[in-house]
């Protein structure tokens, strides 16, 4: 194998691609805009979508859905995710939203 480069894993390249796409104040690249799924694309040859929808659920990275693709993010660089709990209770409560 000498003379052939190491291929990256797929948890590897997103890594590096969130470490290495990343604006600063930023903590998290957008999937789309940063270029990152066409390089994901281009370099595994599969769907970037479904492979940072694995990686997600198990927990490797973190994804946060915003206008035009998902922000991806180190698990511990992640903002908190919205409390469903939390949004799914003001909208079934009784009370009236204060209306100032």
């Amino acid at each position: 194998m000498e003379g052939e480069e190491r291929k990256l894993t797929e948890m590897e390249f997103v890594e590096r691609a969130i470490k290495r796409l990343r604006i600063v104040p930023y903590k998290g690249i957008h999937s789309v805009y940063s270029g990152f799924n066409k390089a994901f694309r281009d370099y595994f040859d599969v769907n970037p979508v479904e492979a940072t929808t694995r990686l997600a659920g198990e927990g490797k990275i973190a994804t946060r859905p915003v206008k035009g693709g998902v922000m991806i993010y180190l698990p511990q660089d992640a903002p908190p995710a919205r409390a469903s709990r939390n949004v799914l209770d003001k909208i079934l409560s009784e009370e009236e939203p204060n209306k100032d």
